[in-house]
């Protein structure tokens, strides 16, 4: 690989993971306080669990968006680049409408977008480059899961 090539991959690898890092830093302050008062369903997970998935959900979501930004260009390419770009920004937004306003309804309201942008993605990325389409399907199911959480909090509080 050529040393272009690497800083571009390396650039779309640091992105989502720089995106999350800055969500993370909503979730933090939410989680040390208010997110501790909250009814929590039986099958909320360990707060440990969080980092590591999302770590890896992230280094995923930038080598899949590498795959199809040097993949042909095509309606399907633009397209499942776009859809990236706004699921990942829908993404950041949730941490912060969910620990940093406090606020599960509007954060479910959140998420359920985000759950429909990112199977768009993935149907998009599928088309462009299928290894990048299927690299985000643990994200759709990590969303999912998420997306139950959200709903099981917002419903017991």
């Amino acid at each position: 690989m050529s040393m272009k090539k690497s800083l571009q991959f390396l650039a779309f690898l640091a992105l989502p993971l720089i995106v999350g890092g800055f969500a993370g830093f909503a979730t933090s302050t939410g989680v040390s306080s208010w997110y501790v008062t909250l009814e929590k369903p039986f099958f909320n997970p360990p707060n440990w669990l969080f980092g590591p998935v999302w770590t890896l959900l992230y280094t995923l979501m930038g080598v899949s968006s590498y795959l199809v930004w040097k993949s042909t260009k095509s309606a399907y390419q633009r397209m499942g680049m776009d859809l990236y770009y706004t699921q990942l920004a829908l993404n950041f937004s949730w941490s912060f409408v969910f620990f940093a306003f406090q606020s599960p309804g509007w954060a479910l309201f959140n998420i359920v977008i985000l759950w429909v942008l990112i199977l768009l993605m993935i149907i998009y990325f599928i088309r462009t480059k299928p290894v990048a389409g299927y690299l985000q399907i643990p994200y759709l199911l990590w969303v999912s899961f998420a997306t139950l959480l959200n709903g099981a909090i917002w419903w017991l509080n």
